[in-house]
């Protein structure tokens, strides 16, 4: 006829099993079942807690090292800046402020307080204003009052003007006063003299200062004795 006949599909007979065909419904061999979800697999947490404690131990080491290295920073920087020694420095005071000023020279000394390259050493002898300026101005002697003192705190002003006008030689810095009560004004007086070095000197009014701070001032307040 000219034309190719195109062979028809058989048609399946009702008593013939139904074909299967890949890929729908069950697969075979090594394939997966369609349809169904793969079971998850579960993660072991024994790997993070191990992690997490490394993690812990290397910044506790870490801090130990820091906390260490800074301590020894410091020990060395302050060994470096008391680079010159120890230099004592004797401050006599009128016996009615001596209880404050123990405890300030006390707080300064625990503080390894540095002036000039030296730890400065501060000593406080109680003596009457009176018999200080006696041993200064040569009315009597010097080894009376335990010698020169670097700084001298009388209960007032008078007994520095007595001073400066007898030996004006002998003050080192100007009287400054660091506490007041009634009818005192406690002035601080750096001295002068063979046996005061500058670092005394320089030492007397860095100390001038430091009673003036608030600590210090607390101690004065305590004793009865009104802040500058």
């Amino acid at each position: 006829m000219g034309r190719h006949s195109v062979a028809e599909e058989p048609v399946p007979h009702p008593l013939d099993p139904p074909k299967r065909y890949e890929g729908r419904g069950e697969a075979t061999g090594s394939h997966r079942i369609v349809g169904k979800k793969a079971p998850r697999r579960k993660v072991a947490k024994w790997p993070i807690a191990a992690v997490v404690l490394v993690a812990l131990i290397a910044i506790g080491v870490f801090g130990w090292n820091w906390a260490d290295g800074e301590l020894s920073t410091r020990a060395e920087a302050q060994a470096k800046a008391c680079s010159a020694g120890d230099t004592p420095m004797r401050v006599v005071v009128t016996p009615s402020i001596e209880k404050p000023l123990r405890a300030a020279a006390e707080r300064w000394n625990n503080a390894a307080t540095v002036v000039r390259d030296h730890c400065v050493i501060i000593q406080i002898d109680a003596l009457s204003s009176a018999s200080v300026l006696d041993g200064l101005v040569g009315r009597t002697n010097l080894d009376s009052i335990g010698g020169l003192p670097a700084a001298w705190i009388p209960e007032s002003s008078y007994w520095v003007t007595e001073l400066n006008t007898a030996k004006p030689e002998l003050v080192g810095s100007p009287a400054q006063s660091v506490a007041t009560a009634r009818s005192a004004d406690y002035p601080l007086v750096g001295l002068a003299g063979k046996t005061i070095d500058e670092v005394q000197m320089r030492a007397a009014q860095t100390f001038r200062q430091y009673l003036q701070q608030p600590a210090q001032q607390a101690d004065f307040a305590a004793a009865g004795i009104k802040a500058t």
